[in-house]
């Protein structure tokens, strides 16, 4: 069977049993050169790893932030590549996707597998668009990595938060940490200029992020600059962090470098969780990340709306923040049957004279 594709290049396929079958299949070419979905069947024959680069070249800053782009490279190099790299488009079938998904969540966690099949699929994605391939055989999966039941968030009491920060090398930037909810890229992102000490309001625009073995400022992670209240109490302390410094200056540390964030057991801040912990026993081990998490517990205990804590926190929605912390609002299903119950006053002798027993209108009826 001879016949044209769409740029007028003649193409030749053999094999058909029979000569209704050699005209269907010349049908549908004819079908899908006209609504546009013609696939050249030369085409998918093209390895992953062949477009894996034009890919990944597609996501480098500045379109996708260091901190996000980072992982996927990481991903590819890791978990796609050394099985999908080599690969043929035309002989990927979903059945071996599924296969492979099932094999690595066997292995690592949920995050990692949903990335590393991300990385491939997107790939994929671009040889559809380009008609190599009708469908991509790592979308639609039968079945994921469910999500594990997520640990229980450790939140500090007004007191644990001042004894660990007495204990802290950096307690300025622990109680700003505790009660103000900012990331730990945003925090020490914050410059001199970004302090309205009239208002007592931190202006959230940086975001400083860890990749590999060098910090890159972008913006925040909602790309919305904020602004955020902190305590009067904080007032003097953070007064005293902006002193001889210019309005360039970096509020925390020594006004020209970054502060990274330490996560080995000997950094500042594990040490202040050691010594504070040995202080109080019932105190849970935390992060800087967890300060956020009990930022938004006092916030929520001192009676702030769910609407406030979101744009604190910088979440996206009020949705966003209900559901991360679903928890912290729980008491107020409680308060809400007390309330309604005092707006209620006292019921009606009718209907009280009913709850003790009286004869009610539908018994009446019956009767």
């Amino acid at each position: 069977m001879r016949y044209r594709q769409p740029d007028h290049s003649e193409k030749e396929k053999r094999g058909f049993r029979t000569k209704s079958e050699a005209e269907l299949f010349l049908s549908s070419v004819t079908l899908s050169k006209s609504k546009g979905t013609y696939i050249d069947p030369a085409a998918s024959k093209i390895r992953v790893g062949d477009l894996a680069e034009a890919w990944l070249d597609s996501k480098r800053p500045p379109m996708m932030k260091p901190s996000s782009f980072q992982p996927l490279v990481l991903a590819w190099n890791a978990h796609v590549a050394p099985v999908w790299a080599d690969r043929d488009l035309s002989s990927i079938r979903r059945s071996e996707v599924q296969a492979w998904v099932a094999d690595l969540a066997s292995r690592r966690s949920r995050t990692v597998v949903l990335r590393a099949l991300g990385v491939l699929a997107g790939i994929i994605d671009t040889a559809v668009d380009d008609h190599r391939l009708e469908s991509n055989p790592a979308r639609n999966l039968r079945s994921l990595p469910q999500r594990s039941t997520p640990k229980r968030r450790p939140y500090l009491s007004h007191e644990q938060v001042q004894l660990l920060a007495a204990n802290a090398k950096h307690s300025t930037l622990v109680l700003v940490l505790a009660y103000t909810g900012l990331r730990w890229g945003e925090v020490t992102a914050l410059r001199v200029r970004n302090v309205d000490r009239s208002r007592r309001r931190l202006t959230v625009e940086e975001n400083a992020v860890l990749v590999g073995w060098e910090i890159h400022v972008g913006t925040p992670k909602t790309n919305e600059r904020r602004s955020v209240p902190y305590p009067e109490q904080l007032a003097p302390m953070i007064d005293e962090a902006c002193a001889g410094k210019p309005p360039e200056g970096l509020l925390f540390g020594n006004g020209v470098t970054h502060m990274k964030n330490e996560t080995d057991s000997s950094g500042w801040f594990a040490t202040a969780v050691r010594r504070a912990r040995a202080i109080d026993l019932l105190m849970p081990r935390v992060t800087p990340h967890d300060l956020r998490h009990t930022a938004a517990s006092l916030a929520v205990s001192s009676g702030a709306n769910v609407k406030a804590v979101q744009r604190m926190l910088g979440h996206a929605s009020a949705a966003m923040t209900l559901d991360t912390y679903a928890d912290l609002f729980d008491d107020d299903l409680d308060s809400v049957a007390k309330r309604m119950n005092d707006a209620m006053g006292d019921l009606p002798a009718s209907l009280d004279h009913k709850r003790r027993g009286g004869t009610s209108t539908i018994d009446q009826v019956r009767g």
